[in-house]
């Protein structure tokens, strides 16, 4: 059983029939076909040589298929890691393309080693740390921090910037150098790749094809403008007017690489290397979680951690850089039909394949057109919408939101998720710190208590009840005391205090001290200190202790209980339970 959670592989290979072979091999030709010109796009993105987007796309999907639980996740180059990596290996100030490269393989290996390690110590709730809206804010942020980068490549200037004032002060100084043939290219690309988003799902469809087909058709948008691009190229000698082309791609499998592992280097990419390892695992788990979700499968968050690890090691192994799973290919896996993440072994032999035979082709191939293709995909990342619902919503998650994007729009992308990390944290601490807290009262002809602010209710004179909605940790257990002592100190006639528990799911050692100083203190001013509905994995850890020993009052298994022993007079005015 340990072997196979390890190696889940050995799970779902014990059923692996014809049907799933089929299946797999028809999703794999699919994603191949999307993947060569996202992964050849997405390696300029990050600053690198085109052919390092096709090495990332080849072992990491097999060793992710040996140790990955997702049947449909589609692992390699992504956006938004593929700024992260360009932004971590800017921040070293080399212009050495070798040892830029030297750099994208060790930041893969930092990643894949911290994921790993994350895995084998059972982390996998550390995708909980960056709340949705954080999520969502550098999402859309670094989407527009993409599309505004790749502008440059459609004018044909050099405009570099790794903030969005920075980017835009520097298209603004070299717009007057656009390159016609360049921008005529670029935007070919754009209107090609939008009207083949936009129309051509429709267009096919009511031409006869199916709603799924006509959407994977649609999806292959990039290699039609990748042919047309690089035939354009070809008859026009473009290259001749000043375009810019991928040039020479090395024909053959990717390179065994070992990546440089010198402390100083090791030390300056550990913090980009550990935001990516997060950013990655969030994206990745959150595509892997929904597509998991619509065919009543599980993943396990843990183990993927080891996939995405492993996948991330054998990219530093084999001249690649960070990965993660793809949102856009994921669902194409999905949608083609994937069974097994077998689909993602068959697809690394496909890109390895196109590495052998036609690599040669993409010699005249514009980056113009890669560029084009960046910008229509990393589109569908920018969610203006939600900015408005959050702000509706919540007005603190809206400022770590806020923050967020502020933040990696004009410092950086690793200062962006940063400061959403932390003020995701401290926002948590404050909210739970004081904990929504109300005194009940009897819901008159029933046995249910509710809010005296909020509802028409019964209350004791001799009996108070204060329920409090949060478990009781260290932030908080100061704000309970004073709570209750001003409450006590308010109503000198009250002899019980009730301190209603439904939603405590944990109490800490500094809560049980608060506990026992109200007991303490409740006792000197003769009032008696009681529980109520206390869960029972909570009720486990009282009994390790003291406190109940203590208590001067008593633990109510109901609050109706305790009211009906405490003050039955409070029931007969109520007419509890009647009709």
């Amino acid at each position: 059983m340990s072997l196979r959670r390890f190696f889940p592989c050995l799970e779902w290979g014990r059923a692996y029939d014809r049907t799933a072979l089929t299946r797999d091999l028809l999703a794999a030709v699919i994603v191949t076909i999307m993947l060569i010109p996202q992964s050849l796009a997405y390696a300029l993105l990050a600053g690198l040589p085109a052919e390092v987007g096709l090495y990332a796309s080849i072992l990491p999907l097999v060793a992710y298929s040996v140790f990955g639980t997702s049947r449909a996740l589609a692992v390699g180059p992504v956006a938004v890691v593929s700024l992260m990596t360009a932004a971590a290996i800017g921040t070293l100030g080399i212009s050495d393309m070798g040892e830029k490269i030297t750099a994208a393989l060790t930041l893969a290996a930092l990643s894949g080693l911290l994921l790993v390690l994350f895995g084998m110590l059972r982390l996998g709730f550390i995708a909980n740390l960056l709340s949705h809206p954080v999520i969502s804010g550098f999402i859309t942020a670094s989407g527009l921090l993409i599309a505004f980068s790749q502008i440059r490549h459609i004018l044909g200037i050099a405009a570099d910037g790794h903030t969005l004032v920075g980017i835009v002060a520097a298209l603004a100084d070299g717009i007057g150098d656009t390159n016609p043939a360049t921008l005529g290219i670029g935007l070919f690309s754009l209107v090609l790749l939008l009207g083949v988003r936009r129309f051509l799902t429709g267009f096919l469809i009511r031409s006869g094809m199916k709603p799924d087909g006509a959407a994977l058709v649609a999806r292959a948008g990039p290699v039609l403008a990748v042919v047309l691009s690089i035939l354009g190229a070809r008859l026009l000698d473009l290259e001749g007017y000043g375009v810019a082309l991928v040039g020479v791609v090395p024909q053959g499998l990717p390179p065994l690489t070992w990546p440089s592992l010198t402390t100083d280097l090791v030390l300056r990419l550990l913090p980009a290397a550990a935001l990516i390892s997060l950013i990655g695992f969030v994206e990745s788990v959150s595509v892997a979680q929904t597509l998991a979700a619509r065919k009543r499968q599980r993943i396990d968050l843990d183990q993927e951690l080891v996939g995405l690890g492993a996948a991330n090691l054998a990219a530093a192994a084999s001249g690649g850089y960070p990965v993660t799973g793809g949102f856009a290919r994921s669902v194409v896996n999905f949608d083609a039909g994937a069974e097994t993440p077998a689909a993602g072994a068959f697809t690394a032999a496909g890109i390895a394949l196109a590495t052998v035979f036609l690599t040669p082709l993409l010699y005249s191939l514009p980056k113009a057109t890669l560029a084009a293709t960046i910008i229509v995909a990393v589109l569908s990342l920018v969610d203006l919408g939600s900015i408005r619902r959050t702000w509706r919503y919540s007005k603190s998650d809206f400022t770590a939101m806020a923050a967020t994007i502020s933040l990696t729009l004009t410092v950086g992308v690793e200062a962006g998720v940063t400061a959403g990390v932390l003020l995701s944290v401290l926002l948590f601490l404050f909210k739970t710190s004081r904990p929504h807290m109300a005194i009940v009262g009897l819901v008159p002809g029933s046995e249910h208590f509710r809010n005296i602010d909020r509802h028409s209710v019964i209350v004791s004179s001799r009996v108070m009840t204060l329920r409090v909605d949060e478990s009781l940790y260290f932030a908080n257990a100061r704000f309970l005391e004073d709570r209750i002592y001003a409450l006590a100190a308010a109503h000198p006639a009250l002899e019980h205090f009730v301190l209603m528990c439904p939603a405590v799911n944990e109490i800490d050692a500094s809560a049980l001290e608060s506990l026992e100083a109200i007991n303490d203190r409740l006792r000197a001013a003769g009032v008696t200190f009681h529980l109520s509905e206390v869960k029972g994995p909570v009720m486990d850890r009282l009994k390790c202790c003291h406190f109940l020993d203590d208590l001067t009052g008593q633990v109510f298994l109901s609050q109706f209980e305790a009211l009906k022993i405490l003050d039955p007079s409070v029931l007969q005015t109520g007419n509890a339970g009647g009709n």
